[in-house]
C-alpha cells in the first residue's frame, strides 16, 4: 500500500513539475525573470503574474505632468481585474522624472494615489539598458518618448496596441481596446 500511494506521489509531482515547464514554456522570452517590487525586498515573477491574462503596461515617474493618472490607472485595474486584466508599473527614471528616494516614490503611488496594482522598482525602459520587456515593446511598437505610455498585451503577451502619454488610461479607446482582450 506505502509503494502504491509513493508511486502516486511520485505521478503527482511529475505532473506537476511537467505543467510547470509548459507554463514557463508557453511564456514569452521577454516577459520572463523577475522583477523587484518598489520600495520592496519582494520580487514578481512576471510570466507567473501575467499568465494566461492581459496585461497593461506602463512606464511611470512619481514627479511628472503625468503622475496623476496613477489614480485613473487604480480606476481601470479596480474595474477590470476581476475580469483578468493585470496592470504592471515600471517606474523608470529615463526621463530624469523619477524620485531618487524609493520609499518617497512609493509613498506618492501607494498613498497620494492608492495604487494596488503591481509597482516595479526603477528600470530602464529606454535604449540599450532597457529591460528585456520594453526592448521588445521598442520593436513591436515605439519605445516610450516620455512617462506613462501604455502598452496592451493580449493573455499570450502579444502586443495589442500602444497608447502614448497623452492618451489617459479611462479614456475610451484604452477602455475599448482593454474590453476587446477581455
Amino acid at each position: 500500500m506505502l509503494i502504491k500511494a509513493a508511486h502516486c506521489y511520485s505521478g503527482l509531482l511529475f505532473g506537476a513539475l511537467l505543467a510547470a515547464t509548459g507554463a514557463q514554456a508557453a511564456c514569452p522570452d521577454y516577459l520572463q525573470g523577475e522583477y523587484r517590487k518598489l520600495h520592496s525586498q519582494a520580487s514578481v515573477d512576471l510570466c507567473e503574474l501575467t499568465e494566461n491574462k492581459p496585461v497593461l503596461v506602463v512606464n511611470t515617474a512619481s514627479h511628472c505632468g503625468f503622475t496623476s493618472q496613477f489614480k485613473e490607472m487604480e480606476a481601470v485595474y479596480q474595474k477590470y481585474k476581476d475580469k483578468g486584466l493585470v496592470v504592471v508599473g515600471f517606474a523608470s527614471d529615463d526621463f530624469k522624472q523619477e524620485d531618487k528616494d524609493e520609499e518617497k516614490a512609493a509613498e506618492i503611488c501607494y498613498l497620494n494615489y492608492g495604487v494596488t496594482f503591481t509597482m516595479l522598482a526603477p528600470t530602464h525602459v529606454t535604449g540599450d539598458q532597457a529591460n528585456d520587456l520594453f526592448k521588445t515593446l521598442a520593436k513591436e511598437s515605439t519605445e516610450p518618448k516620455w512617462n506613462f505610455n501604455k502598452y496592451l498585451l493580449d493573455k499570450n503577451g502579444k502586443l495589442i496596441q500602444h497608447f502614448g502619454s497623452r492618451v489617459k488610461p479611462d479614456a475610451a479607446e484604452l477602455t475599448s481596446a482593454i474590453e476587446k482582450v477581455l
